[in-house]
């Protein structure tokens, strides 16, 4: 792994941390997971296995360490992992037709909506969840869908050209 990518990774990771921390949480101790926005975002900029395998490991950490949820330390480090995966092979088979802002704004939903669905239901298991699945779904994950769509067709493009007038090989 080339020093310029980790370091690149460390820093999507470290801007994700920030976000997810300062977000707070609203509903019965959940809140929009921003984490998952730069773990894309880093995924979409490095496809390759080990650099998803970091990235998740690094965000699922990052993600329970700055948890509110009750018990959700265990189920932050499953969503992350289940998560780049999926969103991985996704990128991967779609990668082929395109890479537009479109596509990775869909792909960002569509991730978003498996991270909810794997963080609430590894928490029902482990944890016991604090209220219905349907309404944690409906308050948390639903607006975090809307909220991680709309920044990632903000940042995408600004990030994308940024990447390209630097020296940063990616493989996008």
């Amino acid at each position: 792994m080339k020093t310029k990518t980790l370091v690149s990774l460390s820093l999507l990771i470290g801007i994700g941390a920030a976000l997810h921390f300062i977000v707070p949480g609203f509903f019965l101790g959940m809140k929009p997971d921003m984490m998952l926005l730069m773990m894309f975002l880093a995924i979409i900029l490095f496809p390759e296995k080990r650099n998803v395998f970091i990235v998740a490991l690094a965000a699922g950490a990052i993600s329970a360490m700055t948890t509110t949820f009750p018990g959700g330390q265990i189920p932050n480090i499953i969503d992350k992992l289940v998560t780049a995966f999926l969103f991985y092979l996704l990128f991967i088979s779609l990668k082929k037709l395109t890479t537009s802002v479109v596509t990775v704004s869909i792909l960002t939903a569509v991730g978003t909506i498996i991270s909810g669905a794997v963080f609430l239901g590894s928490a029902y298991y482990i944890v016991s969840l604090p209220g219905p699945f349907v309404a944690l779904f409906g308050a948390v994950v639903l607006p975090a869908v809307l909220l991680n769509t709309v920044a990632m067709v903000i940042i995408f493009p600004i990030v994308n050209g940024i990447v390209r007038k630097s020296n940063v090989s990616i493989n996008a």
